[in-house]
């Protein structure tokens, strides 16, 4: 059976109601997420945690060094999970997070977390650009309402739109219990 690793993608305290950019579901995505960690951890299965961190202190949110920017309680790594601190959408660029699945012969991606239409979408992308089997959480992922040019899209479209677009060609997209259960 080939090695599969859990990504969970900027879980973040800055995502969650009291933080600077909350997102619609972020603590029922969260809830999944700890079902999904616990599952890896139980099999012995790698779990990953990546967090985002921008460079500047006029950031919106995730400021360097801030509370917002920390992983958040319910989803914290164990001593030997690592934490791939990133400062781009994309996961991959300029971290070592291909070296670390690489180093463990991982070949299957499960991914989980925030955003869905930014770092949930950029991480899926490259996996499997970079050749990963991919499968994306869906309820486990979060997202916010966007506008663009006056329009207002709801998070739940956004999120579909999103998922509906990965799973075209990029990964498989299933529930927690779909995943859980398989």
């Amino acid at each position: 059976m080939a090695k599969q690793a859990l990504i969970v993608v900027d879980i973040q305290n800055d995502y969650f109601p009291q933080g600077k950019w909350p997102l619609v579901g972020a603590d029922a995505a969260a809830d999944n997420a700890v079902r999904l960690i616990k599952a890896f951890r139980d099999a012995g299965d790698s779990v990953v945690h990546i967090r985002h961190e921008f460079t500047s202190e006029e950031a919106p949110f995730f400021t360097p060094n801030s509370e917002g920017a920390k992983l958040h309680p319910k989803v914290l790594n164990r001593a030997d999970e690592p934490v791939v601190l990133k400062h781009f959408v994309n996961s991959f660029r300029e971290t070592e997070l291909k070296s670390i699945l690489d180093e463990q012969g991982i070949k299957e991606l499960v991914v989980v977390g925030s955003m869905s239409h930014m770092c949930v979408d950029g991480i899926t992308r490259a996996a499997a650009d970079f050749g990963y089997t991919v499968t994306v959480i869906h309820d486990a992922c979060a997202t916010r309402d966007l506008e663009f040019n006056g329009v207002t899209v709801a998070a739940v479209q956004v999120h579909a739109a999103f998922m509906a677009a990965l799973a075209f060609a990029y990964a498989s997209v299933v529930s927690t219990n779909e995943f859980l259960a398989a």
